[in-house]
């Protein structure tokens, strides 16, 4: 394959950082997917004059593969596929890194990694589609790097799909270490870290507890927590982010095109710019926690204690919630069990696992019909179930779906079980109608029936409505004085990401207001 001339002077740019010297072993056979990962590498080793590439000869190794080296050592990266579509970032960040480009990690996390004991063998199935694979594998590679005991492989299940099979593999990222599955789903560096090694917590809780008190405190790295924390610091106050997951819902989101002033963008690209934006600001932002409980001061005089889940506890006079949603579970036997095992809620990630496939999407709303649309490009057939007698979709997408050949609709249809053994093999469902229950053959089902709020650990604190929102006045302020609340965790109809930042903004607002009040 030959790259744009646009991405190769791009590239130039980036090669000349190269600090090191480079060797990438490449691992071929009589495949076109290994032509093409030899020309890629051809390409890019002339790039550079620190870059060399040359033919392994261990046939113990999949190919095509390649690793990427430093002539006097191995770090263990390795790409089995072409790591292009999403995973072209992965590639060319792995040759900076190993050139010596410098990590973009604090200095605490990176020792903490060179220190963790124990042999880890990493390896990543992907899709080139997924959107969330490179965070595995871009974190997964900088271990790899800085600790010999641990080594990472992406593998493209397109590529190697026997191995797919073989491991009953239905959902991507999935991530196995030492042959045995660790994981499924988007992860960060510090969660890896986290799950592997049994010092993180205190370690973690140690630091936080010695944070300066805040004058406001916001729960949450969605959109709203974003917007809250730029217009809390611009007004300069001590301002801090706790968030379990920077970006929150919005970086499962790949297509965004109602985001006023930006045709169309991505939601990781999104996340990405709101937290450029948050860090250009002293803002505190303390990623991957997850709040526990909310301890109520007796007085103004005192603090809100916030609790987290490693044992930490911050003190703040104001707190923001901006905890956001998940997705919403059908709730019905075969979903719980069958997760990553032909059950999915990412159409985008998920889908080219179904190539060829018989699939259903549960959800006659937008989601559930743009889903629909995308996977008729992908998989063999879709059948969309409605459990309303009509679909809830905008017409412009009702219209687009009925036009595809290969998408039945069922309408009036309530899914009562998915069955399968190992992996799905059909869906039970009843016809309100008729009242029959039937039952459908197929292999995949997309669940795309809207969300639940994250309020689980505030029903004994925060006034909350009968579908568990938390209920705000015209300010953003909650049942508790003081506490503020903005976004799809929110009483606030109409649950959008351009929303979520206004009403964001609002309870920051309502927040300083508060401060100076009292």
């Amino acid at each position: 394959m030959a790259l744009d001339q646009n991405i190769k002077n791009q590239l130039s740019t980036y090669m000349a950082k190269i600090e090191n010297p480079i060797e990438i072993v490449y691992f071929e056979n009589q495949s076109e997917k290994s032509t093409e990962m030899v020309n890629l590498l051809t390409e890019v080793d002339t790039m550079s004059p620190k870059i060399s590439i040359k033919k392994g000869e261990d046939s113990t190794h999949r190919s095509p593969s390649f690793q990427v080296d430093q002539p006097d050592y191995v770090t263990g990266i390795v790409f089995a596929g072409v790591p292009m579509g999403h995973e072209f970032t992965s590639f060319i960040l792995a040759i900076l890194q190993v050139g010596g480009y410098p990590l973009k990690i604090e200095k605490d996390l990176i020792e903490q990694i060179k220190s963790i004991s124990g042999s880890y063998k990493f390896e990543t199935y992907i899709s080139l589609s997924c959107h969330n694979c490179p965070d595995v594998v871009q974190a997964l590679n900088v271990m790899s790097l800085l600790n010999p005991n641990i080594t990472h492989t992406m593998i493209d299940g397109d590529v190697y799909q026997d191995e797919v099979k073989n491991k009953k593999i239905m959902s991507v990222p999935t991530i196995f270490v030492n042959n045995e599955e660790f994981y499924q789903g988007r992860m960060e560096l510090e969660e890896i870290v986290a799950k592997i090694d049994s010092r993180s917590d205190s370690i973690e809780s140690e630091k936080l507890n010695k944070k300066e008190d805040f004058d406001v405190l916001i729960v949450g790295g969605g959109p709203a927590g974003a917007s809250s924390a730029v217009y809390s610091a611009r007004k300069g106050i001590k301002t801090g982010i706790v968030a379990e997951r920077f970006g929150g819902q919005v970086m499962d989101t790949l297509g965004i095109e109602n985001f006023i002033s930006i045709k169309a963008t991505e939601g990781p690209k999104l996340v990405k710019a709101l937290e450029e934006h948050v860090l250009d600001y002293e803002v505190d932002v303390m990623n991957h926690q997850r709040a526990k409980k909310i301890y109520i001061p007796k007085n103004k005089e005192e603090k809100f204690h916030l609790e987290l889940e490693n044992g930490a506890k911050l003190k703040s006079k104001t707190l923001i919630l901006s905890t956001g949603a998940r997705w919403r579970e059908l709730g019905v036997p075969g979903e719980t069990e069958f997760k990553g095992k032909g059950v999915a809620y990412c159409p985008h990630c998920d889908g080219p696992l179904f190539k060829g496939k018989h699939v259903a999407v549960i959800g006659g709303g937008n989601s559930g019909v743009e889903a629909a649309i995308d996977l008729a490009g992908i998989v063999g057939h879709v059948t969309l179930f409605e459990f309303m007698p009509a679909l809830k979709a905008d017409q412009v997408l009702q219209d687009r779906l009925y036009s595809l050949k290969n998408v039945d609709v069922i309408l009036n249809a309530q899914t009562k079980e998915i069955l399968g053994d190992t992996k799905v093999t059909a869906i039970k469902y009843l016809d309100r109608g008729s009242q029959e229950e039937r039952e459908l053959a197929l292999e995949g089902v997309f669940i795309q029936i809207g969300l639940i709020p994250n309020t689980d650990w505030l029903k004994d604190d925060i006034k909350l409505s009968q579908y568990g929102e938390i209920e705000v006045n015209d300010h953003g302020e909650t049942s508790v004085p003081g506490i503020f609340a903005a976004g799809d965790v929110t009483t606030v109809p109409y649950k959008q990401i351009i929303i979520a930042m206004g009403e964001g903004s609002k309870a920051a607002l309502g927040a300083f207001d508060y401060l100076i009040r009292n």
